[in-house]
C-alpha cells in the first residue's frame, strides 16, 4: 500500500475542495493514485447532492462583491435548507467565491435551463446560420450547432461555467460543497453591475 503523505491529502483538497478526512480516504481507496482518488470523490459529492436535490432549500443568503476600485459589483442569492447552515463560514465563503466569479467571467444566467427560450432559439439560429457550419453536410449541421451551444452555455451560464483555474465547473464545486456541508445548496439569482454599461 502507499504512504498516503500530507502533502499528497493538501494536493487532492486544494483540487477538489473536499474535507480533509475525505481526501486521505480517497487517496487510500486509489493507493495513492492523484486521478482515481479525484474521481472517487467526485462520484460520492455527486451521489451526496443527489439525495439532497429533491430538498426544498429557502433559506441562505444574499451575497455581495465589489471589486477593487468600485467599477463592477455583483449581488448574488445562494439558497440552504437551514439558516444554521447559511451562518457557516463555508457557506459564507462559497457565496463570496460564487458572486466573485459572476464579477469576472459575466454569467448572465443561472444554468442553461434558466436561459429564456426566445433568447435560445436566436443564438441556435445564428450558429445554424454560420457560414462555416452551412459548408458541412446537413445531416450533421444540427450535432455542429448542440457542440456550439454546449460551448455558449460555459460562456453565459454560471453552473456552466470552468471555476476559475481549475478544471471544474461552478456546479462541480457546489456539489462538493453540499457533500462536506451536508444540505441543499443552490442559486437562485445573481445581478452583476458594471460601472457605465449600457449608457
Amino acid at each position: 500500500m502507499a504512504e498516503i503523505t500530507a502533502r499528497m491529502v493538501k494536493e487532492l483538497r486544494e483540487r477538489t475542495l473536499a474535507g480533509f478526512m475525505d481526501c486521505k480516504r480517497a487517496l487510500e481507496e486509489s493507493e495513492g493514485d492523484m486521478e482515481q482518488a479525484v474521481g472517487i470523490l467526485r462520484e460520492r459529492g455527486q451521489a451526496a447532492a443527489s439525495k439532497r436535490a429533491g430538498r426544498e432549500a429557502r433559506e441562505g443568503l444574499v451575497g455581495s462583491y465589489i471589486h477593487t476600485g468600485g467599477r463592477i459589483g455583483v449581488l448574488i442569492e445562494v439558497n440552504s435548507e437551514s439558516d444554521f447552515v447559511a451562518r457557516n463560514e463555508q457557506f459564507q465563503k462559497l457565496v463570496r467565491d460564487l458572486a466573485i466569479q459572476v464579477a469576472g467571467m459575466r454569467a448572465d444566467y443561472v444554468d442553461a435551463d434558466s436561459i429564456p427560450a426566445d433568447v435560445l432559439a436566436a443564438k441556435r439560429a445564428e450558429l445554424l446560420a454560420d457560414e462555416s457550419v452551412q459548408k458541412k453536410p446537413e445531416a450533421i449541421r444540427e450535432q455542429i450547432v448542440e457542440g456550439q451551444l454546449k460551448k455558449w452555455y460555459s460562456q453565459v451560464s454560471l453552473l456552466d461555467q470552468p471555476y476559475r483555474d481549475t478544471e471544474q465547473t461552478v456546479r462541480d464545486i457546489i456539489t462538493n460543497a453540499i457533500a462536506t456541508i451536508g444540505e441543499n445548496i443552490r442559486v437562485r439569482r445573481f445581478t452583476r453591475y458594471e460601472l457605465g454599461e449600457e449608457l
